[in-house]
């Protein structure tokens, strides 16, 4: 995104997006008709969370404007502790300490990671990046709690075809809208918004219907990892002290808030066939004898 706005403004980059991931998910979602909600409760709920996604999407962009990659990395991903905060108020999850602690880890992790890579701090972008981290908790938690109902796929062609509304309106107020003649511009945007919005936001969102909400914020910490990797393999970045601390750190916060799931999956894993075969007979017996009875 950082090079995006390089050509074009925050808004214009944004609506740009919008429409290009909403184009790639057509075909999809005409396939899938079949599965859009027809209540006015959902639909509403639907239009909601598209409201807030767009908001989250133009803070973060606009966000980067000021600030380098590096900061607007870290800012972003408060993220996960404003999740902590809101899961166990609103979806009841279990708020541990080994949670928060896991949390904490991975965030002082992207802190380290880019330590000494930032530009200084303004604190008007900063006000926008939390923001932006804090209506992206929200996202998760909204879509949790009231959407999970909803296929993936139809709940991120509303937030992409419905957030063209809000931003457009926005655009014209501000700055108008321009689409750079530049073949580099473009591969940036398709990759913006088929890749990372389109395709990566379904993915997303299939991820937080799926898992608890706390796991997936605190999992979704390892992106900025990922990206020093690429950025040492195809760009020839130096992989220094910091990131080597920095990536243990969060890789040991993932581990830890994923540590809970872990542990009862294992423990699920760990009965013998045996003891389940006699689980099953004893059921069987029981509900066997009461049938008996009833009989009697």
């Amino acid at each position: 995104m950082k090079i995006g706005l390089r050509f074009v403004s925050p808004t214009t980059f944004v609506l740009q997006r919008f429409i290009f991931s909403t184009v790639a998910l057509s075909p999809v979602f005409l396939l899938s008709l079949r599965k859009v909600p027809r209540d006015s409760d959902t639909l509403g709920k639907l239009l909601v969370l598209s409201l807030i996604n767009a908001s989250t999407i133009i803070a973060v962009t606009a966000g980067l404007v000021e600030e380098s990659s590096g900061l607007g990395a870290v800012l972003t991903y408060v993220q996960p502790l404003f999740v902590f905060c809101l899961a166990a108020l609103f979806l009841e999850e279990g708020a541990t300490s080994i949670r928060l602690l896991g949390t904490i880890s991975g965030f002082a992790g992207i802190v380290v990671l880019f330590h000494g890579r930032s530009s200084s701090l303004t604190l008007n972008s900063a006000i926008v990046m939390i923001s932006a981290a804090f209506l992206w908790a929200v996202t998760i938690v909204y879509y949790k709690k009231y959407m999970s109902q909803v296929d993936s796929l139809i709940a991120s062609f509303f937030q992409t075809s419905l957030g063209i509304i809000p931003i457009s309106m926005f655009g014209m107020v501000t700055n108008g809208f321009t689409f750079p003649r530049d073949i580099e511009y473009l591969y940036i945007i398709l990759y913006a918004s088929v890749g990372a919005m389109a395709v990566g936001s379904t993915i997303w969102l299939f991820l937080i219907k799926e898992e608890e909400a706390t796991v997936i914020a605190g999992s979704s910490l390892v992106t900025p990892l990922v990206a020093l990797l690429l950025g040492w393999l195809f760009l020839g970045e130096n992989i220094r002290i910091e990131s080597i601390l920095g990536s243990a750190l969060i890789l040991a916060g993932v581990f830890l808030v994923n540590m809970r799931r872990r542990k009862n999956i294992t423990c699920n894993a760990s009965i013998h066939p045996d003891s389940k075969r006699h689980l099953w007979n004893s059921i069987l017996r029981r509900d066997g004898a009461i049938q008996a009875k009833e009989l009697t």
